[in-house]
């Protein structure tokens, strides 16, 4: 018999209960924990992500050596630690989701993708033993709707996320079974028409800034 292995966000029924909203389960695999999220984002919330980052992109980068990649095409920028109010009542907000503290969260980031542009698949945590204080999950944010293309894609798992504005997908990858963290290999497909703007966060195991 397999024990199931504990997961970090608890879900009972079919939503879930932050500080200052419901947020309803559109869908769900149980292990690794993967949810598909509705109004995570207000629309306007969303408009304002964008507002806030679009003179700041920059050809996206990928891994610790933030090394420029053809694997991730795009553009990307970081918003600053407690960028204003609404940003911190929202990081606030995607901590209590998320079920860890906010002291765990890297700077939320903004990116976007043209028609032709993609982030193909990948895994999010970091595989040298040597990083102590690894990634855990992700939430990815869709903050426009994409006319055609851009879905997450689970390649292992069969399975792809249409972007929504104001959808999330969570993930979680923390577990001792290996094989489980590497079923969340995913990507971004290529934006075949439109274009695609998205917020991600991730939390690491252990505290990562001041709050």
């Amino acid at each position: 018999m397999t024990v199931r292995e504990q997961s970090i966000v608890q879900v009972t029924g079919n939503t879930l209960r932050t500080a200052d909203r419901a947020i309803p389960i559109l869908g769900k695999i149980n292990e690794p924990l993967i949810l598909i999220l509705e109004h995570v984002l207000s629309h306007a919330e969303c408009d304002a992500l964008i507002g806030l980052a679009r003179e700041r992109m920059r050809r996206a980068r990928t891994g610790r050596s933030r090394a420029l990649s053809d694997v991730r095409t795009g553009s990307g920028a970081f918003l600053e630690e407690n960028e204003n109010e609404w940003v911190r009542a929202i990081e606030l907000r995607l901590a209590g989701l998320m079920g860890v503290p906010a002291a765990h969260a890297e700077p939320l980031q903004i990116l976007h993708y043209r028609p032709g542009e993609e982030y193909r698949p990948h895994l999010d945590y970091f595989t040298a033993e040597q990083v102590a204080n690894n990634r855990i999950s992700t939430l990815v944010m869709y903050l426009n709707d994409v006319e055609e293309g851009g879905e997450t894609v689970f390649p292992a798992l069969r399975f792809a996320v249409t972007p929504k504005k104001g959808n999330a997908v969570y993930f979680e990858y923390f577990y001792s079974d290996p094989r489980l963290n590497e079923l969340t290999l995913h990507g971004g497909s290529p934006v075949a028409a439109g274009e695609k703007w998205i917020a991600t966060q991730w939390m690491r195991r252990q505290r990562y800034r001041e709050l």
